[in-house]
C-alpha cells in the first residue's frame, strides 16, 4: 500500500512537471508578449490582421493548409557584409594596392587572405562585395580604414541559412511573429514552400486566387491540390465581372460562365498577403536591402 501511493505520487509529480514545463510555461510566456520595435525605428511590430485577413487564418486552418505547409523560417547565424559603392578618384588598380597595404595590420590579419582572393577576381565593377565574413568587429575596421576621402562603402548584416537562401524571408522567425495569431500555423511538413513571408514573395492577390482555384495554371509542377469549392462558377451576364479570374483555355470553365471567389477565398487571400515577417528585430537583425534612385 506504502509503495502504491509512493508510486502514484511520483506519477502525479513527474505528470505535473511535464505538463508546467510543456504547456504553462510557454502559455505564461506567449500570453505576456508584448508589440516589439523595429530595428533602428521608431515603428513596432507586428501590425493587427485586418479582419478579412483575421477571418483568413481560420479558413486556412480549416482548408489544413498546415499539414503540407510551414509558417517558420529557419536561420543558422548572421554575417557582416561589407559593400563598395564608389571609388571616387581611385582606379580599381590603385585601389587594390591600397587595400593590400592594408594587409599589415594585425588586427586584419584573419581576413587578409579572403580580402586577398576577392580582389583578385574583381575587374572594378561596382557594387562589389568586399568582404564577408562572421566577425562585425573587424568589418567595422576595414570599413573604417578604407574611409578615405572619394570611397564609399556600406556595411549590412545579413542573416544567413538554407531557408533564407531559397528567398523565403530576410530572416529567422521569433516569437512576435505570431503575436495577432490564434492559432498559431507553425506547420512541420514542407510539401509545398514556407508561407512566413508568402505576402512579400507574392503579394498580387490575383495571383493568390488563380494559385487557389488552379495551382498548375500559375505554377505548371505544383502538387498543391485546387480550391474549387472556394469559387463559384456561374453565368455571365451582361458584362464579365470585374473579379472573375483570368484563366487560360485548359483551366477556363465552359463558354459562356466565369469563375468567381467566394469571401472565404478572398478572406484566405487577405490572410496569406498579411503574411510579411519582412522588419528587422532586435532578436532577429538583418540590414534590409534599399533601391536607391
Amino acid at each position: 500500500m506504502k509503495n502504491g501511493i509512493a508510486i502514484v505520487f511520483a506519477a502525479v509529480v513527474a505528470l505535473g512537471a511535464s505538463w508546467c514545463g510543456l504547456v504553462l510555461a510557454p502559455t505564461l510566456q506567449l500570453g505576456g508578449a508584448k508589440l516589439t520595435t523595429v530595428l533602428n525605428s521608431p515603428d513596432t511590430y507586428p501590425l493587427q490582421r485586418t479582419g478579412e485577413a483575421s477571418l483568413g487564418l481560420q479558413i486556412y486552418r480549416a482548408n489544413g493548409c498546415a499539414a503540407c505547409h510551414t509558417e517558420q523560417v529557419r536561420q543558422d547565424g548572421i554575417q557582416a557584409e561589407l559593400m563598395l559603392t564608389a571609388l571616387g578618384n581611385y582606379q580599381p588598380e590603385d585601389f587594390k594596392a591600397f587595400t593590400e597595404s592594408l594587409f599589415v595590420q594585425q588586427a586584419l590579419e584573419p581576413v587578409t587572405n579572403a580580402l586577398a582572393i576577392n580582389l583578385k577576381g574583381w575587374n572594378g565593377s561596382l557594387p562589389f562585395v568586399f568582404l564577408t565574413t562572421s566577425d562585425k568587429e573587424i568589418a567595422d575596421k576595414i570599413n573604417q580604414s578604407i574611409n578615405v576621402p572619394g570611397v564609399k562603402s556600406e556595411l549590412r548584416i545579413v542573416a544567413t541559412g538554407a531557408d533564407l537562401a531559397r528567398g523565403w524571408g530576410p530572416r529567422r522567425s521569433v516569437a512576435a511573429d505570431y503575436l495577432y495569431d490564434q492559432p498559431v500555423q507553425l506547420g512541420r511538413l514542407r510539401a509545398g514552400p514556407d508561407l512566413a513571408n508568402i505576402g512579400v514573395r507574392q503579394p498580387d492577390a490575383n495571383w493568390q486566387l488563380l494559385h487557389l482555384y488552379a495551382p498548375k495554371a500559375v505554377v505548371p509542377n505544383s502538387t498543391m491540390p485546387s480550391f474549387k469549392y472556394l469559387f463559384a462558377v456561374r453565368k455571365i451576364g451582361a458584362a464579365l465581372a470585374p473579379e472573375a479570374l483570368k484563366l487560360n483555355a485548359e483551366f477556363a470553365p465552359a463558354a459562356g460562365y466565369e469563375v468567381v471567389p467566394t469571401a472565404a477565398a478572398k478572406e484566405l487571400v487577405a490572410y496569406l498577403l498579411s503574411l510579411r515577417a519582412n522588419v528587422p528585430l532586435y532578436e532577429a537583425p538583418f540590414t534590409p536591402v534599399t533601391t536607391k534612385p
